[in-house]
């Protein structure tokens, strides 16, 4: 008898020493939401600096939106703070916004295109980041003037018919 809850003690202990070095869930999901932002190219728009300083931003700053527009035929857009948008949303409404179309830039096909997984590891990732920064501005219709600097998305030089 004495064996057999010896035995049993140690592959509890053994299930147990297991379980723990396994990582919950949620850092898992993190860590791939920290991967897919580094990937797909959220903080070149949604990151102040970001490209112009070739990715050189403290991860502290990433995703805080950014106050330069990007202008075309749509009117003037700005890339959200996101660290804000989602401390307000639930995952479920995130999953919502992120099937729908976007205004330009942005890129709304990829987001389509990733799965619910990928969406939520995204959601849990900058929900772990905190909130941080100012709103950015309103969006501004075609024809609008801003006061703000913006990128000019209006095509040059096209070719008659286009």
């Amino acid at each position: 008898m004495n064996a057999i809850m010896t035995f049993v003690g140690a592959l509890l202990a053994g299930t147990v020493g297991l379980a723990s070095a396994q990582p919950p869930a949620a850092a898992a999901d993190i860590r791939h939401g920290r991967y897919l932002i580094q990937i797909a190219g959220c903080n070149d728009c949604h990151t102040a600096g970001y490209m112009q300083n070739d990715g050189q931003v403290p991860e502290a700053e990433w995703l805080t939106g950014d106050a330069i527009g990007w202008q075309g035929a749509w009117g003037t857009t700005y890339p959200a703070n996101l660290r804000l948008l989602f401390q307000q949303i639930d995952e479920q409404a995130w999953l919502v916004r992120a099937r729908q179309a976007m205004r330009p830039p942005m890129p709304s096909p990829s987001l389509r295109a990733m799965s619910d997984a990928d969406l939520k590891a995204i959601y849990r990732y900058v929900r772990s980041l905190g909130a941080k920064g100012q709103p950015v501005p309103a969006y501004a219709p075609p024809g609008e003037l801003v006061a703000t600097p913006y990128f000019d998305f209006t095509p040059k030089n096209l070719p008659p018919g286009h």
